[in-house]
């Protein structure tokens, strides 16, 4: 586990692009799993930024996001590859065919989630995977429970993490309660991992995440097992930390 404090957010989005950008510049092809969210958004917004100055190429790039809400449309404002398409995607050359999520709106999720978990195989696996934290701990959408869910799957969204992504809708009620997920072991399973974490309110998790006992009840924590993690965070997250 490799932990990089960062002075605060803008400096923690600096950081975190440039440990993507390294790896487009090793690997042209490199399968990138992505997040959504606020904490990568500057993240996403900094690698927009040498893309335009001509540092980054994104033309082969191919990419697999975490999650998307159940239910909704990929032309909802509040999907996730909405969010992806107006953040990151239609600001750099990548190609829409080698951009992907689940289908939240597919008729069969079981079948959908399956098909999901095909296509990263087919890809040959995630080179590098862009990870946020919610407040209770979960990594995508893979809430406390009392296992760790493996692959692509269905997942009933906690109290918590409605009310965390309230502010992204109209009112509580029009929040989906449902998402696709990759499965812990999908995450896993990526070659490197970039955990990225901002601000005190975040700090308390991510103390529990990287040093507590690795338990489905805080679902992050698993990334203690990963060899190789990398967690940018700022100076507030890390207040607790001593390296």
């Amino acid at each position: 586990m490799r932990i990089i404090k960062a002075k605060d957010y803008v400096d923690m989005s600096r950081k975190a692009a440039n440990v993507i950008s390294a790896q487009v510049i090793l690997k042209s092809n490199a399968v990138l799993g992505l997040a959504t969210g606020s904490t990568v958004l500057g993240t996403y917004d900094q690698l927009v930024e040498w893309y335009q100055k001509g540092d980054i190429d994104f033309s082969c790039v191919r990419t697999v996001n975490l999650d998307e809400y159940i239910g909704l449309s990929e032309q909802a404002e509040q999907s996730y590859r909405h969010y992806m398409e107006v953040n990151f995607f239609h600001k750099i050359n990548i190609t829409s065919t080698n951009t992907h999520l689940p289908n939240g709106m597919a008729t069969n999720l079981d079948e959908e989630c399956k098909r999901y978990d095909r296509l990263i195989e087919s890809l040959g696996g995630i080179d590098l995977q862009l990870l946020g934290l919610g407040h209770n701990g979960h990594i995508g959408f893979n809430e406390p429970n009392e296992a760790f869910e493996k692959l692509t799957h269905c997942v009933e969204l906690k109290e918590s993490t409605i009310q965390a992504n309230t502010r992204f809708f109209e009112d509580e009620t029009s929040v989906p309660r449902r998402a696709l997920t990759m499965g812990i072991k999908s995450i896993m399973q990526a070659k490197r991992i970039l955990l990225c974490v901002s601000g005190v309110q975040k700090a308390s998790v991510l103390q529990q995440v990287l040093t507590g006992p690795v338990t489905p009840a805080v679902p992050g924590s698993i990334l203690q097992m990963h060899p190789n993690l990398t967690v940018v965070a700022d100076e507030e997250a890390l207040s607790w930390y001593q390296g």
